[in-house]
């Protein structure tokens, strides 16, 4: 099988704004956001070095260079069990990686690929088979309904070359817009073992659909061929399991810039607003939404976060963290502030190309109990990372550039009801 491939509104959703309203205005904006910028990762000698109190923070993440990933073993395999079968999806054609602005070392694509299901599975595990280790740094898979496989195929045929330019996602809708039901499946990073779900859980992957596999690129030991692999694990879809599905918390991003260089043309919020809707259209309207979401005011700050209420009883298997490239700590919690907090995800120092889920010991959940994402932006970043080379700073919102940000926790969860009952 193979295919081508900040202060908390308290008030805010009651009197003035309906909870009808407000799902209706964040399904609107969401279903925007997509496909996000590429990050160009620049390299180049003579660039800023910061201010001298930077000294005093403690060191970026540092870039894994391309020469070290040919040197990284393979993942070893998880035996099958009673059931299960494997299936090798694979890049039709080579790709020639290239930075997609022409400059920088990084390229991010997303490839589609076909199971040829004639009949509903389980998804059980993956493992990824870079065609060439030397490029491949990490991959990211998704999940394709039947209905949205005419719009990938639209994308796939817009450039000669296999696949599209993504970063951060698909690009199709479900990356952000069903909060309760999103559509990413797993990511690999090289080295990492085959990856097997708990016994008795899966993930439903309907007759018709396809698979997007995300390949991050790096070019620093130089642009050559690459035709990966995504082995995925299975079993027929009348099995008796229990379905899988992610569940996203995002928060809102208001990071300030600097006060010794707040003087910046983008330095005002209304100023970086205005540059988001012209980068991205109305997929910029998600800095606002998110707000209503969570029930934040528009307050800059370092730091941010969103508590959101559980509608159903769901219990949480793994979870995992996603932000760019000036993030620095992110934690997801449950029941925060109450005799049964428990942490789920506490990152203390964030390293943009390690974003895998991690198992938790499960976690049942019922309605009314919390859960709350809390991130940490830095801009002092901006001086460290080659990525921001001869760019000016700016208010940072949330927004699908590299130089934009995110906060986004992901659940792997299970549904008492086997399914969502909301979007959000």
């Amino acid at each position: 099988m193979s295919g081508r491939m900040s202060g908390r509104m308290n008030g805010w959703t009651s009197g003035r704004t309906s909870r009808r309203l407000l799902a209706v205005l964040v399904a609107a904006v969401l279903a925007v956001v997509g496909t996000v910028a590429v990050a160009l990762l620049q390299t180049g000698e003579g660039r800023r070095t910061g201010e001298a109190a930077d000294v005093l923070e403690p060191p970026a993440p540092p870039e894994v260079a391309a020469q070290q990933l040919s040197s990284v073993e393979p993942g070893k395999q998880v035996a099958l069990r009673r059931g299960e079968q494997r299936m090798t999806l694979e890049m039709d054609t080579d790709y020639t990686p290239s930075a997609p602005s022409g400059v920088g070392t990084d390229d991010y694509r997303c490839f589609l690929l076909d199971p040829e299901l004639e009949e509903d599975v389980w998804l059980t595990g993956s493992q990824v088979l870079p065609g060439n280790p030397d490029v491949v740094h990490h991959v990211i898979l998704f999940k394709v309904d039947a209905d949205q496989v005419a719009a990938a195929e639209e994308l796939d045929a817009k450039t000669v070359d296999p696949g599209w330019t993504c970063f951060g996602g698909s690009g199709l809708e479900g990356d952000f817009s069903r909060l309760t039901d999103a559509n990413w499946l797993a990511a690999w990073a090289p080295g990492g073992d085959e990856r097997a779900t708990r016994d008795g859980y899966g993930t439903r992957l309907e007759a018709g659909s396809r698979v997007v596999m995300q390949v991050h690129y790096n070019l620093l030991k130089g642009a050559t061929p690459d035709r990966s692999a995504t082995q995925l694990r299975w079993m027929p879809g009348d099995t008796d399991l229990q379905s899988l599905h992610t569940y996203l918390m995002p928060a809102p991003v208001e990071l300030p810039c600097r006060e010794a260089r707040s003087e910046g043309p983008l330095c005002d919020r209304e100023a970086a607003m205005v540059d988001l809707r012209q980068r991205f259209g109305g997929a910029a309207l998600t800095a606002d939404a998110l707000h209503l979401l969570c029930g934040e005011l528009e307050e800059p700050s370092e730091t941010t976060t969103c508590t959101r209420r559980v509608g159903q009883e769901m219990t949480v298997l793994g979870v995992a963290g996603h932000m760019h490239l000036l993030g620095r700590e992110i934690s997801v919690v449950a029941n925060q502030g109450t005799p049964r907090e428990r942490t789920l995800l506490d990152v203390d120092l964030w390293d943009f190309d390690d974003q895998g889920s991690q198992p938790v010991e499960p976690l049942t959940l019922e309605p009314g109990d919390t859960l709350t994402v809390t991130c940490r932006h830095e801009q002092w970043l901006r001086d460290k990372l080659p990525a921001f080379e001869g760019q000016q700073e700016k208010y940072v919102l949330w927004g699908e550039g590299s130089t934009d940000e995110m906060c986004l926790g992901t659940l792997s969860v299970a549904y008492a009801a086997g399914a969502p009952t909301s979007r959000f």
